[in-house]
């Protein structure tokens, strides 16, 4: 039987357009690249659908490594330079048989060396060739390094000398980074107490304490740090703000450091912004059917401006990237200004915000103007300039996206009217406002059914839907016991139609606004997530968590 080529799959599925397949077999000509990097390289498809394409084509699982926790036992098996050679990743061990992820399924070679390995033939999975550079690189390297059994020892030095040298307090903040590296960690917490430092590392937006540290090497730690973000290591009185490149596994990460001073000394918080993410399409984000629709017609609109609203960490930009990939940039120009650039595309022309040399999101906006766009993405309106500017191209004929730190959908207007927008051009410039949080999924490998309690029932109940029993993971190795992998998105979309923009225009209460919307079909946030976790896909705690 004739396999069907990567392009014609791609496009019998709605992936890919003729004129984006003939672009890139213009890129593949010039760059020598495969067809399926081309694509990728271009931002037609990503790595992760390209693996499950492949992966569907050849009837083989797909795993997406982002959410998948390799076993120890699987990377012992078999050493590195030998998996790699033979192009596979050991994932798991059970029961004496071991599961393999490979990029290319005709890869007989990796199943003759895995049964070779284990004496037994291995499962096969497929996984993405991005992910599986990073992943076996990652897990290889924290299996000949463990960094508790690294701390511990540089710990035990301190406890017996009392004293932090400047090699153990480099090693140390080094390996507090890594750490957060290896958690996929955005946030690295040092919080100094009276008798010690607690590292906390945020991941999938909740705290999880990570090392204990003694005291003595507080100070060793905050000044190597500083030094790093070129701050001042001795102002201790007030907060600081820097920045610093760290350098790990042939991978760069972008870490934002805040210093403030307590009482028991400096804290210090590091953002860690991990270079270019995995593009998703919309149908991937979480949104429902409906939903989907509706944000896929957004898109294809001319001009207006639509927002996406939410806290720090809640995805809005992986949603405005996924939008983006609707429009036809063949066909439109696109032009974003950022802060920092997260997802990388070939035809989109990005920028970066850069405060030293006094290019912000409103310069950016002004001159974008001159560059004949489309589209154009200004990565968040922070101050009236911004706002206003952002009005005034949507106006003038562009499309314009942008981000918003509000609570909700509805509360964007009363936050735009704070920055001196005319009531008017905004009703009649907003096309629609998209408000998001992100909540974690149930693991699927440790997923149970467990009986609700009357309390439970009861927040079910309020929404309309009657169950008495729901989901919940039980903690397992896959999900490094918290009973949760990856995280959704839960939305609400506030569509501006004639009766909203009147509303809007003439100065409406933010409660009318949302009651007219929730007839017109808005889902609200808390309603939206209370479905998902009626549908298994998360759990009602979680849901309280995040929506309240």
């Amino acid at each position: 039987m004739a396999t069907i080529r990567i392009g014609d799959l791609l496009k019998a599925r709605g992936l890919l357009t003729d004129e984006q397949l003939h672009v890139a077999l213009i890129q593949q000509k010039i760059t020598g690249t495969l067809l399926g990097d081309a694509l990728v390289n271009l931002g037609f498809i990503s790595s992760k659908e390209l693996g499950r394409i492949l992966a569907e084509q050849s009837g083989i699982e797909f795993i997406d490594l982002g959410e998948y926790a390799i076993s120890e036992n699987a990377l012992r098996a078999v050493q590195k330079d030998i998996a790699e050679k033979a192009g596979f990743i050991p994932l798991d061990m059970e029961d004496g048989r071991m599961t393999i992820g490979i990029t290319n399924p005709s890869n007989i070679v990796a199943v003759d060396t895995a049964t070779r390995a284990v004496k037994s033939p291995p499962k096969v999975c497929m996984v993405d060739a991005d992910s599986f550079r990073d992943a076996m690189d990652r897990a290889y390297f924290f299996l000949e390094n463990p960094i508790h059994k690294r701390m511990e020892d540089i710990i035990s030095e301190i406890k017996a000398t009392e004293t932090a040298t400047g090699a153990a307090v480099t090693n140390l903040a080094n390996l507090i980074i890594m750490d957060g590296i290896r958690k996929n960690a955005t946030d690295i917490h040092v919080n100094p107490t009276a008798d010690m430092i607690n590292i906390f590392y945020r991941v999938d937006g909740v705290m999880q304490h990570g090392h204990g540290i003694p005291k003595a090497a507080h100070n060793g730690i905050v000044s190597r740090i500083k030094i790093l973000a070129q701050l001042d290591i001795a102002e201790q009185r007030l907060p600081q703000d820097g920045s610093f490149r760290f350098d790990f596994l042939s991978k760069g990460y972008d870490l934002r450091i805040s210093t403030i001073p307590t009482i028991y000394g400096e804290n210090i918080v590091m953002r860690i912004l991990a270079g270019t993410g995995s593009l998703l399409r919309i149908e991937m984000l979480g949104f429902d059917e409906v939903n989907t629709k509706k944000i896929k017609a957004l898109f294809h609109k001319p001009y207006g401006i639509i927002l996406i609203t939410g806290p720090t960490g809640s995805g809005k930009t992986t949603t405005l990237y996924a939008a983006l990939r609707e429009i036809n940039l063949i066909e439109r120009n696109v032009l974003t200004v950022e802060d920092p650039v997260e997802y990388k595309l070939s035809l989109i022309k990005q920028t970066q915000v850069n405060e030293k040399a006094g290019y912000d999101f409103a310069l950016a906006g002004r001159n974008f103007m001159r560059q004949d766009p489309d589209v154009m993405l200004l990565g968040e309106i922070r101050d009236e300039e911004t706002a206003k500017i952002a009005i005034r191209s949507s106006i003038t004929g562009h499309l314009v996206l942008s981000t918003l730190h509000t609570n909700d959908a509805v509360t964007a207007i009363p936050r735009l009217l704070d920055l001196q927008v005319d009531r008017f051009l905004m009703s009649s410039s907003l096309l629609a406002i998209m408000a998001q949080r992100l909540a974690r999924k149930i693991c699927r490998y440790c997923k149970i059914e467990y009986s609700l309690n009357e309390h439970e029932i009861s927040v079910f109940k309020e929404y309309g839907i009657t169950l008495s029993s729901a989901f919940k993971g039980k903690g397992c190795s896959k999900c490094s016991g918290t009973g949760y992998t990856g995280r959704t998105v839960i939305g609400e979309i506030l569509i501006i139609d004639d009766e909203i923009r009147e509303m809007i225009y003439s100065g409406a209460s933010i409660i009318a606004i949302k009651e007219a919307a929730v007839k017109k079909g808005m889902r609200p946030l808390k309603e939206d997530a209370i479905i998902k976790a009626a549908e298994g896909i998360t759990t009602l705690d979680e849901v309280l968590r995040v929506a309240g």
